[in-house]
């Protein structure tokens, strides 16, 4: 779906710029944006190759993994659905610790393990599990304490106070936050409430 309105916004605009007579207007933009593309691209490998790099020491100093023991009831509170000792919390916790810091590219591939792993404990492999939704929520909001790629892409463009932006964007991201756990709850409670035969773990439950 994404694919097909980005191919009707390109198309719209062409089809704009040929009857207005400008179509090399929109030809300059587009490689003026590329250009500026690869330049943001080359910026931003500096910036995050550092951060990862002092994610990895974290890692091993095992700061993460008192991050992660902290967000341990936190997580669990989220995901009630999820057994403790099940692969999916670990990339679950490594996700949302890779989040507060800013790392989303850090993020993405342990979100994607998590939901592969969600995805095993899911009873119906069409539908999206209670679980499933409440990660996509999560990282869709996610709270961050250090917005590293947007102070990169401030420092690429010179900001005269790159690091400005913390405190507004913790805010931002605490609000978004809540308002997507509140959300969450309330699906979640609306659908127990629909189907009350239906248990926590998304698995009928057995009755004799």
């Amino acid at each position: 779906m994404i694919n097909l309105i980005w191919l009707v916004m390109i198309l719209s605009g062409f089809a704009f710029a040929a009857f207005n007579g400008k179509i090399e207007v929109v030809t300059q933009a587009a490689f003026d944006g590329a250009a500026t593309g690869v330049t943001v691209c080359f910026g931003l490998i500096s910036v995050l190759v550092f951060w990862m790099g002092m994610m990895k020491v974290a890692e091993d100093a095992g700061l993460l993994g008192r991050i992660a023991k902290l967000l341990g009831p936190i997580v669990g509170f989220l995901f009630p659905d999820v057994p403790k000792n099940h692969p999916a919390m670990g990339y679950i916790l490594s996700n949302m610790s890779a989040n507060l810091l800013g790392l989303g590219n850090a993020a993405t591939p342990m979100g994607i393990k998590a939901m592969q792993q969600l995805q095993e404990l899911n009873p119906d492999k069409q539908t999206a599990s209670p679980a499933m939704c409440t990660l996509l929520a999560l990282n869709t909001a996610s709270i961050t304490i250090i917005p590293t790629t947007l102070i990169a892409i401030r420092l690429n463009y010179h900001s005269a106070n790159a690091t400005e932006i913390v405190g507004t964007t913790l805010m931002a991201t605490i609000i978004a936050t809540l308002a997507a756990i509140m959300a969450d709850r309330w699906y979640r409670s609306r659908t127990l409430r629909r189907s009350p035969h239906i248990s926590q773990s998304g698995n009928p439950s057995m009755k004799g």
